[in-house]
């Protein structure tokens, strides 16, 4: 299971929040944004996670968000489209939700925005 570069800095996220593409699926938010060329070296997909306190605690909370990068790292290493930076925010359902579903969810989201690529 390889690793896609993070977003980390508040900056980052808001960037890709002001270019208002987003998908809602019952156990994510997913934004996007597709980056100019110029911009960063290198043209992987990068992908950031937040979890509000809305979702619960802290345990709760990083519960949701390891769930996210799992299931991240299952879908986005083989089809996410290159150039394009990915937040990705945690709902309640996150916790309760079957892994399965979201897998499930993460690739409807990916095709629905127009950044799904078929894998290898």
């Amino acid at each position: 299971m390889s690793v896609l570069p993070r977003l980390k800095q508040r900056p980052e996220f808001l960037r890709v929040a002001a270019a208002g593409k987003k998908w809602v699926t019952p156990g994510m938010i997913v934004q996007v944004r597709k980056r100019s060329y110029r911009e960063t070296n290198t043209s992987e997909a990068r992908v950031g996670f937040t979890v509000s306190r809305k979702v619960g605690n802290s345990v709760q909370r990083n519960r949701a968000r390891r769930r996210l990068k799992a299931a991240a790292a299952e879908i986005m290493t083989k089809h996410a489209q290159e150039g394009t930076d990915f937040v990705i925010i945690g709902r309640k359902n996150t916790l309760k939700r079957p892994f399965a579903a979201l897998i499930a969810d993460m690739t409807i989201a990916l095709k629905k925005l127009q950044t799904y690529r078929e894998g290898f």
